[in-house]
């Protein structure tokens, strides 16, 4: 089993009352805070935590982001990257993940920005494509956003673009013989010399191969064309399921993608997301569930519903049944997750915005470290999942709490590691 911790650089991570949990510390502009989350994860054994990132403050409730702001919602406080350089100072195992936007940063900066975290960290980095889809993050950019497919087209190029430049050195490239004043071997370092429709980069480029060579490709689209992404270049998917049966048709579905790209399904693992609330008995865990639960500001559920799906949801009637509404713009990959979660019960949209921003409609696995075991344990053997990208609820809690208690407990029962067999993200996720 593959765990993965998820986190933000801000007031909440998918629970959206979470900097109101007391337990809750809200010191997110403190760099030990982030030392501290590394080490934890890294002490319960998990192959990485990743930052998600939004480069801007949603805005797509009547053009304000007065609830997203005010009322503390989805909000990247701080840039991950030196989080990420100051977390690998701290450890030595866990693998580190950055989101970084195919539409907004051009290959050669992202080769090389990452190129260099893999080497400082020996290895430990992976990339989380996205593309982008909000026009929040595009005015900021002074970048108009394309059409979705094509979006996917260009992530194709960026994706192919990098790699020529991560290749452009040989492993054995350095000589470094103050003898012979010979520093490198130049035949083993090659243009890129690659173009596309869109994108052109000439390299080489100037940061040698890391100890994995290069990072792993993190991805989490959804829809038909996100999947066709993540099969193609995917080795570690993060994705949004809301029951079991959904879990299984994606994994089926996104496993069966894969050999038209030459890739065997072991070439990537599957991780869906899942929020751990764990109490010392059934009831405590369940008052607890209902305790952060119950923090949810209804205001900043439909801006955060809005915000994800780049639609104002405040326009439609809040008691109409979800599955009524019709959309014809912003994300559909992200409509059709709250719609899963939501059309089973027939929630109308105040209260399907309300279990959204709970966790996004991913399970909460609630209960004692057994049974909270004994939840990931049947969804990982059933063929559901390859392991749980976890968000928390309350932080550091959630973390320090689950290594503690629910770790042992899967490590007892044979299906979680006891120690890292090697040292590369890439090794943590075939070992």
């Amino acid at each position: 089993m593959h765990l993965v911790a998820y986190l933000f650089s801000g007031p909440t991570s998918h629970h959206h009352g979470m900097w109101r949990h007391p337990f809750s510390t809200n010191k997110f502009l403190e760099p030990e805070f982030y030392e501290h989350l590394a080490r934890t994860l890294e002490e319960g054994f998990f192959d990485a935590l990743f930052f998600a990132d939004v480069q801007g403050i949603y805005d797509y409730v009547n053009d304000s982001y007065d609830a997203i702001l005010g009322k503390g919602g989805q909000i990247g406080l701080l840039d991950p990257i030196p989080l990420i350089s100051q977390m690998a100072r701290v450890t030595s195992r866990i693998g580190l993940g950055l989101t970084l936007s195919t539409t907004f940063v051009r290959p050669y900066m992202l080769a090389r920005l990452l190129g260099t975290l893999d080497i400082l960290s020996k290895g430990r980095m992976a990339w989380n494509v996205v593309t982008s889809a909000g026009a929040m993050e595009s005015r900021n950019f002074d970048i108009e956003l394309p059409p979705r497919d094509e979006r996917y087209d260009r992530a194709d190029e960026v994706v192919e673009a990098c790699m020529k430049l991560w290749h452009s050195w040989e492993d054995d490239a350095f000589i470094i013989d103050k003898d012979s004043g010979e520093f490198v071997d130049t035949s083993k370092v090659h243009r890129a010399n690659y173009e596309g429709k869109w994108i052109k980069t000439r390299g080489p480029l100037t940061t040698p191969r890391s100890e994995q060579g290069y990072p792993v490709i993190m991805q989490a689209g959804s829809s038909e064309r996100g999947r066709e992404f993540g099969a193609r270049w995917g080795e570690l998917i993060f994705t949004l399921q809301h029951a079991k049966e959904d879990m299984i048709a994606f994994y089926n579905d996104f496993k069966g993608r894969m050999e038209k790209y030459g890739r065997s399904p072991r070439d990537c693992a599957i991780l869906t997301s899942a929020d751990p609330i764990v109490g010392e008995t059934e009831s405590i865990a369940r008052e607890k569930q209902a305790f952060i639960n119950e923090r949810i500001d209804p205001t900043l559920a439909i801006a955060l519903v809005s915000s994800h799906t780049g639609i104002d949801f405040t326009k439609f009637p809040q008691d109409r049944p979800i599955e009524d509404i019709r959309i014809e713009e912003g994300s559909r990959g992200s409509f059709d997750v709250i719609l899963q979660g939501s059309k089973a019960k027939g929630l109308t949209l105040a209260d399907a915005a309300k279990q959204f921003a709970t966790s996004e409609l991913c399970p909460q696995l609630v209960g004692t470290p057994e049974s909270v075991a004994d939840q990931m344990q049947d969804l990982f053997e059933s063929g559901a999942v390859d392991g749980f990208v976890l968000t928390p609820t309350e932080l550091p809690g959630t973390f320090e709490t689950f290594s503690r208690s629910v770790v042992p407990v899967l490590q007892k029962r044979g299906i979680f590691r006891k120690s890292y067999a090697g040292s590369t993200l890439r090794q943590h996720l075939h070992d």
